[in-house]
């Protein structure tokens, strides 16, 4: 009885081991970042629920209050975009499909919450490494290609959906403040 022996590339073997756990991590990390903005988001929109009725155009305090409400709830429908994308991959082809155009959202969500959340921008910095990484180990082992400006052109129109969307629910939520006003304040 003889046994054909299969040349295998290491290299292949190696990466496609590695993919499963940093994948697994970069879920879990996404799941951990979601959980603070989702309390941070709950907590601003109890602290602000008196502004519903008793807002004050004038007071600068009012308008800095619903605009990191508002953030916040950007931020947040970002990241559950992420996640949903994240957990819909099902094997490693549908990686440079899936993935590419959630790196420059997480990027833009990073660079707001800079300020606001350090340590959850510090993770979602780490994140789109990870997922950066993920991307092009995946295209290597199936030999995919990508078009970077069509990822770009994607997550911008994710951002411009989803922006609309959280300004139409802020603005239902407070319906006493200009909100021309306060995206130019």
């Amino acid at each position: 009885m003889s046994v054909k022996c299969v040349e295998i590339d290491n290299e292949n073997i190696s990466h496609s081991v590695t993919l499963t756990p940093r994948l697994e991590y970069s879920a879990s990390l996404l799941d951990e970042i979601v959980t603070v903005i989702s309390q941070k988001r709950d907590d601003l929109k109890q602290s602000n629920k008196d502004l519903i009725s008793d807002f004050d155009e004038s007071d600068k305090t009012h308008l800095q209050a619903i605009e990191l409400e508002r953030t916040m709830a950007f931020s947040l429908e970002i990241l559950t975009l992420a996640k949903r994308k994240t957990k819909s991959i099902t094997n490693i082809h549908s990686i440079p499909q899936v993935l590419p155009s959630s790196i420059p959202l997480i990027r833009t969500i990073s660079a707001q919450l800079y300020e606001l959340v350090p340590d959850c921008s510090q993770k979602l910095s780490e994140l789109s490494v990870h997922l950066g990484s993920i991307v092009l180990d995946s295209a290597t082992l199936t030999h995919a290609s990508f078009d970077f400006s069509q990822s770009n052109t994607e997550s911008s129109t994710l951002l411009d959906e989803v922006k609309l969307m959280v300004d139409s629910k802020i603005s239902k939520q407070y319906p006493n403040v200009d909100f021309f006003k306060l995206c130019n304040t």
